[in-house]
């Protein structure tokens, strides 16, 4: 004999054994409608308080919009006094000028320190030539020089960090060697750990490349290696970087050669490091690689000019950077007086020459993407500006902005959050 089921709890106890189960289910329908109806009430009772709360997050961490810049320039026979401060609006893209930061000799190229505490530069002064440490006032921009020491070479043109932020890289050109300094805890710079002279066969343009003229060093980004272009060599050395002993030492192969006479000048690296770009002085060129990230090595992809084919003038390529979104680089030239603009191929890392865009003055020594990627400004050494461009985010195009600050002899910018 089977066992009835017992009642719905709702019934059990108010329930006859006559008492259809329909009504016992009707009675539980309306308990599960009356319900529904009090979680939509408190529903849009909580509406207004989830948006308010989706807004604080969102202003909880906002986009970075204001930065510090920092302009490097030659003094020299010119009418600047050294290092200057402007206020940058990330939105956009204005430079406001604040003044002097420090006064400093010939500080020909710049680099904020990762920490926002410390900028450094190198002073070039032939045989005189220095490195320098200042401490950074965020508040104010101004700079306070904390030490200065020989920067065992002439004419260095070059300062960068190591990835762990306690090294600085210095290529000194006329003497065709690079060095490393410790960063002190005190921001100061402690002697050197590395010094080393470029060496090999010279390139083939007597007046140019009558010795070895280092331009360029960087770390890699797995900090493991160091690569320097050198003019003279027409070479990219690279080199292994002990991290913790701030050493250099050659790495096997110990570089990569370029075509004769083509004098490479700076490096860029694509974000991932897998591909590396090197623009060209005398042959106005830029060259890409593929680097093996483990071994240390560069397989040469492709050579294409920055010019037009219908140009025929004088003209030394300077600068070179790839966006921050990986998809298209710049480089500048210096009689054309032009940005060439090239799409990268997003696996093979090949250039595509999209344009050319008139950088608005004389002799683009130097130009800057901003953090954002949003906007890029050319530094016309001649002309004495700095030219404002937008950059189109999806074909990587520039157009002037109409935004023009007048700077002496401009031929550095670096970029830091003041926010």
């Amino acid at each position: 004999m089977t066992t009835p089921s017992p009642p719905p709890l709702c019934c059990k106890k108010k329930t006859k054994k006559k008492k259809s189960k329909f009504a016992c289910d009707a009675r539980i329908f309306s308990l599960m409608k009356l319900t529904r109806r009090v979680f939509a009430f408190l529903m849009v009772l909580a509406a207004p308080v989830l948006l308010l709360s989706s807004a604080a997050t969102k202003q909880k961490a906002p986009a970075k919009r204001w930065y510090l810049a920092y302009a490097g320039t030659y003094t020299t026979k010119t009418n600047s006094k050294g290092i200057y401060a402007f206020r940058y609006d990330g939105e956009t893209g204005k430079l406001s000028a604040l003044e002097v930061a420090a006064e400093s000799p010939d500080p020909s190229f710049v680099a904020v320190h990762p920490s926002g505490k410390f900028l450094y530069a190198v002073n070039e002064a032939g045989k005189n030539s220095m490195v320098s440490a200042f401490a950074l006032e965020a508040k104010t921009g101004k700079l306070t020089l904390l030490n200065q020491l020989p920067a065992l070479g002439e004419d260095p043109c070059y300062i960068s960090f190591d990835k762990t932020g306690k090294y600085t890289l210095v290529a000194n050109y006329s003497s065709g060697n690079v060095g490393v300094f410790p960063i002190l805890p005190d921001g100061r710079l402690g002697g050197h750990t590395a010094l080393v002279q470029d060496g090999g066969s010279l390139g083939p343009n007597k007046e140019r490349q009558e010795g070895p003229h280092a331009h360029w060093i960087e770390t890699s980004p797995d900090n493991r290696f160091a690569l320097a272009a050198d003019l003279g060599l027409d070479e990219v050395l690279v080199y292994r970087f002990n991290a913790a002993k701030g050493t250099l030492s050659p790495n096997q192969p110990p570089f990569a050669r370029l075509k004769a006479g083509s004098g490479p000048r700076h490096i860029a690296i694509r974000p991932g490091g897998k591909f590396v770009y090197v623009v060209s002085e005398l042959s106005s060129t830029v060259t890409a690689f593929h680097f093996n990230a483990k071994a240390g090595t560069l397989h040469e992809l492709q050579t294409v000019t920055t010019l037009p084919k219908d140009f025929s003038g004088r003209n030394d390529t300077a600068e070179i950077a790839v966006h921050p979104s990986g998809k298209f680089l710049y480089a500048s030239n210096r009689g054309h007086e032009s940005i060439a603009v090239f799409a990268i191929h997003p696996t093979k890392g090949t250039l595509t020459f999209l344009a050319n865009v008139a950088t608005g003055g004389k002799e683009p020594r130097h130009f800057a993407i901003d953090p954002g990627g949003n906007y890029l400004l050319a530094e016309n050494q001649l002309s004495n500006n700095i030219v404002v461009f937008k950059i189109d985010l999806a074909t990587g195009g520039l157009t002037p902005t109409g935004d023009v600050m007048e700077v002496p002899s401009p031929v550095d910018l670096a970029f830091f959050p003041a926010e």
